[in-house]
């Protein structure tokens, strides 16, 4: 008999391993992002306090759209480099979270970079 992968459990050993080698420091924070089926949420953390600076989803009153398409990806990743330029922030670590490098994901880093984030 066949068992069936849990792809979250998965993506979560991924994830794991990538932070290993992937810190945020103050000056220059991780951006880290988490996509569902139905929304994006993005984040820019200093790990050696344990504060998260920013942050931005599709589950904010502003937001109208659908969250989960390739559009609400590259409007929170302009909104998430906005508030990080506010705050002074113009380099990040990008963290993708055990995520592929594709779709919403990408989407997201690349509005960001268009914004004025550099990573």
């Amino acid at each position: 008999m066949l068992i069936k992968q849990d792809k979250n459990k998965a993506r979560q050993k991924r994830h794991l391993r990538v932070r290993n080698h992937i810190s945020g420091t103050s000056e220059r924070p991780r951006l880290n992002v988490f996509r569902s089926i139905a929304n994006i949420y993005a984040q820019v953390i200093d790990d050696e306090k344990g504060v998260t600076l920013v942050a931005a989803s599709t589950m904010e009153k502003g937001f109208k759209d659908y969250g989960g398409n390739v559009a609400a990806a590259k409007a929170i990743g302009e909104q998430i480099a906005k508030r990080a330029i506010e705050k002074g922030i113009k380099e990040v670590v990008f963290d993708r979270g055990g995520y592929v490098y594709h779709g919403r994901v990408a989407a997201l880093a690349e509005a960001a970079r268009e914004a004025g984030l550099k990573f």
